[in-house]
């Protein structure tokens, strides 16, 4: 079992610990190709380092685009509402070109208590 470290900005952040996001949606790039089911994620919120929660992995989604992992799941499953609306927000993040080179992944998580 590996611990990783991601970052978070606060709304999803909050989202994890609320319990109202339980995917996590990354590109497929070579820091995410090394996460297997059963290890655990510490996400640090960006704007307060000190504010950190850990999760472990229950499961992987491993898709070539944004939209096609968003179209197999509830958008409440990625703390949204809809569809759109996360695919409006992770385009900021990541281009369509890097999501046809990487592919991406969803990433299932459960808090530790």
């Amino acid at each position: 079992m590996v611990t990783h470290q991601m970052k978070l900005s606060t709304e999803p952040f909050e989202k994890i610990v609320s319990g109202k996001k339980i995917i996590e949606s990354r590109l497929y790039d070579e820091k995410r190709q090394k996460i297997a089911i059963g290890d655990r994620i510490e996400f640090t919120r960006s704007d307060d380092p000190n504010k950190k929660i850990l999760t472990e992995v229950i499961a992987l989604y491993r898709s070539t685009s944004f939209n096609d992992l968003f179209s197999n799941f509830p958008p409440s499953h990625f703390g949204g509402t809809s569809k759109d609306d996360l695919l409006k927000e992770i385009e900021i993040f990541y281009s369509k070109e890097d999501q046809q080179i990487s592919g991406v992944i969803g990433i299932r998580i459960e808090v530790l208590k």
